[in-house]
């Protein structure tokens, strides 16, 4: 489904990017700013989907970490994430990172990002709090509701730019590959036809997989599809048994999924049992401004010990007026939720929330496959390690997606080196299931046997088992019973007669939203518990209760389906 052999392209695009939120949006810009002006052969196009035009960003509610005040300095932001990371971040990704910040958020002030100004005698110009992991005030927010603030700006400036064409209502389906380097890309549009858009480079800045679990902290979240993408076109994945389940999620079984910030607990917010028993106080002696893994696991601790539906989160304390100032959204949101968190607590529970792992690439977004960039959520640089850090993931996003921006515009590297599967010692039934994986077209086919109920129906039920098996705490048993039931997802049915599968074909369904997510997941959720299941050690997000201890040295895991697939 790769191939392009043969195929007339629909459209041709120099630099064709995928994604609406923050990465995308700040490399369309970074780069369409230093084309040339006038008349050129050069365009930026970015491909924003109908279902991702907000992206994650949006529902971003803290803020963007940076070294701001006089106060601060680099050494101590890169030693907070380091310290979160726990022993797995690339120092050398941190220190770039952190040490572009400044410009970053500077560069934003300048498009005009409506961030809440400071006090008069403050010593930065934009307020700034201080969250999870932090040991200085370095978030600069517009309010809560800063992903909305960010991507509001940005897209105003990049919908009225005259070197960005926009493209929307196309789903990216698979990387097109032509003598081992990206092409383009395979999109499907609202009739589920597909077609071929060219590219001289193409850049995902399509998110991360918080998708694949049953509860998530954004409406839609991504389900991997540029992970999965990319590892099916040739490129190499990194770390991808890192999820991030954020701690606070709104408890409200019958509503959408809303995040309640970590700037709550930043600004003094405590997590209550309903008895009213402060609990953080008996698993870390940081309390609630532990990492987001501690508290997420904390949190299920004693739901579990105490049979709960959820913890509370009590933000009264700070004062009506602080609170409406400071949390405006999450006020109103949960007021019309019949939640006054003036007065009363927040009923909260973890969910996912972010992936540290993703499409290996260096600090400008380079991945090992030819002509294939990512960058955002998507892309891991190692720069969260085993476990993000609050409110570096924008951060990355800007810097990242700037670095992008001037790579994109130096002559193309040819000497990008491979990256080394680290899979070792597969079970048969682990090697076979890979196989399968690897041939693309067998998962497709698969998917298109189920109608658009039963597509959505089997979405659900990984889900579920992702959540289940691969959540905040995981067992070997837990992670062979889920791959078990994923290769039985995606085997073809034994006896299958040539006659039989033709005329299945000629009435197969249209492929649809759901045929496409489920084919997304059934890639990329396999990979996930065999990276999880090949680490035999707990480290930052990864806790399995089979080996409760870190191993003695940080290893990154690294997979690569072709690579698999070359030896078979």
């Amino acid at each position: 489904m790769n191939s392009v052999s043969g195929v007339t392209p629909a459209s041709q695009h120099d630099v064709l990017i995928v994604g609406g939120g923050a990465a995308g949006l700040t490399l369309a810009l970074s780069l369409a700013n230093r084309l040339p002006p006038g008349p050129r052969t050069r365009r930026v196009t970015l491909l924003r989907p109908a279902r991702e035009a907000q992206g994650a960003s949006r529902w971003a509610q803290g803020g963007i970490a940076a070294v701001l005040a006089p106060e601060d300095d680099v050494e101590s932001h890169v030693a907070d994430t380091l310290i979160a990371g726990d022993g797995l971040c690339n120092e050398r990704a941190v220190r770039f990172t952190v040490g572009h910040s400044r410009e970053a958020i500077e560069w934003l002030i300048a498009l005009g990002v409506p961030f809440t100004p400071a006090d008069a005698d403050a010593s930065y110009p934009f307020h700034l709090t201080r969250e999870g992991g932090h040991g200085r005030r370095r978030i600069i927010h517009a309010a809560d509701a800063t992903g909305r603030a960010l991507l509001d700006t940005l897209s105003a400036h990049v919908e009225a730019h005259p070197n960005i064409e926009i493209l929307e209502d196309l789903l990216a389906v698979d990387i097109a590959v032509n003598a081992g380097r990206v092409s383009g890309l395979w999109v499907m549009d609202g009739t589920g036809q597909r077609q071929w858009l060219a590219a001289n480079d193409l850049v995902l800045a399509t998110g991360g997989a918080s998708g694949l679990f049953a509860h998530a902290t954004s409406p839609s979240a991504s389900v991997g599809d540029g992970m999965a993408m990319a590892t099916r076109a040739g490129a190499s994945l990194m770390n991808l048994e890192f999820q991030q389940f954020h701690p606070t999620c709104l408890y409200d079984p019958d509503g959408t999924p809303f995040l309640i910030s970590e700037a709550v607990r930043g600004e003094g917010g405590l997590l209550l049992r309903p008895d009213g028993h402060r609990f953080m106080a008996d698993h870390d002696p940081r309390l609630e401004l532990a990492p987001r893994d501690v508290v997420a696991r904390a949190i299920l601790a004693e739901m579990r010990t105490h049979g709960l539906e959820h913890v509370c989160l009590d933000i009264s304390a700070l004062g009506a007026e602080a609170i409406e100032h400071h949390f405006p959204t999450i006020a109103e949101h949960c007021l019309a939720r019949g939640i006054d968190i003036r007065h009363a607590p927040i009923p909260v529970v973890p969910a996912a929330h972010y992936s540290c792992g993703g499409i290996a690439t260096g600090l400008d977004g380079a991945s090992d496959l030819p002509g294939l960039w990512a960058i955002g959520e998507v892309a891991c640089t190692g720069l969260h390690g085993a476990n993000r850090m609050a409110s570096n993931s924008l951060l990355e996003c800007l810097v990242q997606a700037r670095a992008c921006g001037e790579a994109l515009g130096q002559p193309r590297r040819t000497d990008e080196p491979r990256l080394m599967s680290t899979l070792d010692s597969l079970m048969p039934q682990h090697a076979a299931l890979l196989t399968q994986l690897a041939d693309n077209g067998q998962v497709w086919r698969c998917v298109m046997r189920l109608s658009a109920d039963e597509a959505r129906t089997r979405l659900h039920s990984l889900r579920q088992l992702m959540s289940l098996q691969a959540g905040i705490e995981r067992s070997q048993h837990g992670l062979r019973e889920a791959l078990k039931q994923i290769a039985q997802w995606v085997s073809l049915e034994a006896g299958q007669t040539a006659e039989a599968e033709q005329h299945r074909q000629a009435s197969a369904p249209r492929a649809g939203l759901d045929h496409l997510a489920l084919y997304q997941a059934l890639t990329l959720a396999p990979l996930l518990l065999l990276c999880a299941h090949q680490r035999h050690e707990s480290r930052g997000l990864h806790f399995i209760r089979d080996f409760p201890m870190p191993a003695p040295r940080a290893r990154d895991s690294v997979i690569r389906l072709s690579a698999f697939a070359a030896a078979t």
